[in-house]
């Protein structure tokens, strides 16, 4: 028998009707034959409420009382939700999440599931009754009710569908996981700030992943963490229409048609440069260590190459995050006689597609949309298929505006569908690659894939090690360590901090064919930027004459360096950001062994890190020792 795991937002429940609406939808998928477990998080505005009232009598109450208070929210959504089931005459059972045994870490308002018990929920299902679960919450080894931060309800829907998918003790059918909530499915972008943003029919757990971390809000990225390890179909969809949502699915050839498949913003970061720092093996590990055992989620990096034995390292946090993060850094800071400067009204805008594995000239049509709009870029960084920059605040929405155009994002194409609900004429449908029945073929989808983090778990890995992942749901799974040395870099110190000279540089690399791959910006204490990218070696000294040019027409002074002797790692993995113990594992093996890292850029699946050639191998090494690999 088919189990649906439907999960039920805080506007999907917040009155009455609602909440019967959304019982009717849990009943239909029960008479068509499924078994239902319904999540549903804290109704409306109670959460926000909740928080309100803690702060009347507390400015800083204990992040353990902060989780009993909020986790009651969930509580009343539970029982209201089994009500109105009971009363359409379907037997139904609400549970927190202590009763059916979701448990966690201690870190309290952000935890992380370490494995979930399924005997109750079995149990249930097998009477006839849908299961109601309360979302957001957990219980820790000593029985503290925990919370489990943003986006904790999609969290805990989507793992119940991973342990209910491979539960051992179960011959399992199809499981699906459809969130509800209240918008059809995941846009181009906000189409709140673009009304142009078409929906997507279709997008891959990596796209998925990229967008969630860099501010699409639909879906939280540890959702989707979920969903790609342990090939949970998923489904976003609206709570008010029957309109089909967005699958997210994984990643197929035709999706590599178009270079960019969205665009997302996250409007309050804050910028810190730790500037000065002795150049040499271990400064990343001491710097990324201290901020991770705050459990401090880093955002973008951007360790630029020194000289004069000191080098730069930028990166962002959330705002919210600043304050704690100025206070572990500062220490550290006068230690290594270094000196911290912090921007806080800022945003970063980014580009997500696994075309641009594919496609040349993403980076420069993105930075080069920026600059026709005379927005400057504060720091720059890329992933496999990501790139993302730094902004002034006040220019953010506009940044977001002149990429989704440049890449137009607002036209028909494969696997999207119109822009707005009521017109559906215009539909794209994708080829026969396209999944008809996600739930049924989500492991075939992939099989065609490029990327060798289509899938996380192999179709042919044993229930055994399933049930080994399980028991630690949301460690870290880093599948693999690559090394290549095929590739050379540039580097421009002193490059004037102004809009449109990223933008020259790219167009004159772009216009001599040259394919750019890692690219990394970051602001000095004087104020101005050093740019590094690497091209493949046997462009490297056409890439070098075309900076030259490009930079001498912009400014004399600026110089230009390449170097041919570079080796790039890459640690792959799922939530590769999220997880503040990936780059301090990867930076303080390397110290280890006196490697010392001259790059550095992060995304939410992949690590990537630029040292000397002749220490490549020898780093590779290392790192598959560390991961187990």
């Amino acid at each position: 028998m088919s189990l649906v795991v439907q999960k039920f937002g805080g506007t999907s429940v917040a009155t009455a009707e609602r909440i019967m609406a959304a019982a009717r939808r849990a009943l239909r998928a029960k008479q068509a034959g499924n078994q239902v477990i319904v999540v549903v998080s804290a109704r409306g505005d109670t959460t926000d409420e909740l928080v309100s009232l803690a702060r009347e009598i507390s400015d800083q109450p204990p992040a353990r009382e902060m989780d009993m208070l909020l986790a009651t929210g969930e509580q009343i959504s539970i029982a209201l939700m089994a009500m109105a089931i009971q009363s359409l005459g379907q037997p139904a059972i609400s549970f927190t999440g202590a009763q059916i045994g979701i448990v966690t870490d201690s870190y309290h308002t952000k935890a992380r599931i370490k494995n979930i018990s399924t005997q109750r929920m079995r149990q249930a299902l097998d009477e006839g009754k849908i299961v109601i679960v309360a979302g957001f919450q957990g219980i820790d080894a000593n029985y503290n009710i925990t919370t489990l931060g943003r986006g904790g309800s999609d969290t805990t829907a989507v793992a119940l569908a991973a342990v209910m998918k491979h539960d051992p003790a179960v011959d399992n059918g199809e499981v699906g996981c459809e969130i509800y909530t209240d918008v059809d499915g995941i846009y181009t972008t906000d189409p709140r700030i673009v009304p142009e943003a078409r929906k997507m029919d279709f997008i891959s757990y990596d796209e998925m992943l990229e967008l969630a971390s860099v501010g699409a809000g639909v879906m939280h990225s540890r959702s989707i963490e979920f969903a790609k390890k342990f090939d949970v179909p998923l489904q976003v969809r609206s709570s008010f229409s029957d309109v089909e949502g967005t699958w997210i699915v994984p990643e197929a050839e035709w999706m590599h048609q178009a270079p960019v498949c969205g665009a997302a913003i996250v409007r309050d970061e804050a910028r810190i440069n730790v500037d000065g720092v002795p150049d040499e093996p271990g400064v990343s590990h001491r710097v990324f260590s201290a901020i991770a055992e705050q459990n401090i989620v880093v955002d973008m990096i951007a360790q630029n190459v020194g000289s004069g034995g000191r080098a730069a390292i930028g990166f962002t946090v959330l705002r919210n995050e600043l304050p704690a993060t100025l206070a572990v850094l500062r220490p550290l800071a006068t230690e290594l006689g270094a000196t911290l400067q912090h921007q806080e009204e800022m945003s970063k805008v980014s580009v997500v597609g696994t075309g641009m594995r594919t496609h040349t000239g993403v980076a420069e049509k993105m930075f080069a949309a920026l600059f026709a709009e005379h927005i400057n870029m504060r720091m720059i960084t890329t992933g496999d298929i990501k790139i993302s920059v730094l902004v002034d605040k006040a220019d953010g929405i506009r940044a977001l505006r002149a990429v989704h155009q440049a890449f137009g994002l607002h036209a028909p194409r494969l696997g999207t569908s119109s822009p707005r609900m009521e017109d559906r004429g215009s539909r794209v449908e994708p080829d026969s690659k396209r999944p008809v029945n996600p739930r049924n073929t989500i492991l075939d989808v992939g099989s065609n894939s490029l990327d060798p983090q289509s899938s996380i778990l192999d179709p042919r890995t044993t229930k055994a090690a399933i049930t080994q992942h399980l028991s630690s749901m949301e460690d870290i799974v880093v599948s693999d360590v690559l090394l290549t040395t095929d590739q050379g870099r540039i580097t421009i110190f002193d490059l004037p901090d102004e809009a449109g000279n990223c933008s020259r540089v790219f167009q004159a690399v772009a216009a001599a064919g040259i394919v750019v791959d890692m690219i990394v910006q970051n602001l000095t204490a004087s104020g101005l930027a050093e740019l590094s990218f690497s091209v493949p070696q046997i462009d490297l000294p056409k890439a070098l004459a075309m900076t030259e040019k490009a930079i001498h027409e912009m400014d004399p002074i600026t110089h230009v360096v390449a170097d041919p002797d570079i080796a790039k790692l890459f640690v792959l993995g799922v939530g590769m950001r999220t997880h503040t113990g990936v780059a301090r594992r990867m930076f303080g093996a390397l110290a280890q062994r006196g490697i010392n890292i001259s790059m550095i850029n992060t995304s939410e699946v992949r690590v990537s890190v630029v040292v000397d050639q002749n220490r490549g191998q020898e780093a590779l090494e290392c790192l598959k020792e560390t991961f187990n690999l």
